[in-house]
């Protein structure tokens, strides 16, 4: 796996490198993506998180805390 990986990166080093594109663009290429992965992360954090509490509040037969509790 960590050989993998490190071709992985080596790859995508060189395919920058070598890019058609401006360098400008490409890093503003990545960093909308980072930032479209990181949206994509917390909302996936966020659905599993959900998910973890209805399954525990079912099986303790707790209800969800809704935060407008007083």
């Amino acid at each position: 796996m960590k050989n993998f990986l490190a071709g992985l990166g080596l790859g995508f080093g060189l395919g920058v490198l070598f890019a058609p594109m401006r360098g400008d663009d490409v890093r503003e290429m990545i960093a909308v993506r980072a930032s479209e992965l990181t949206d994509q992360a917390r909302d996936t954090y966020q659905q599993v998180r959900d998910k973890a509490q209805g399954t525990i509040a079912a099986v303790t037969g707790k209800t969800q805390a809704t935060g407008t509790e007083g």
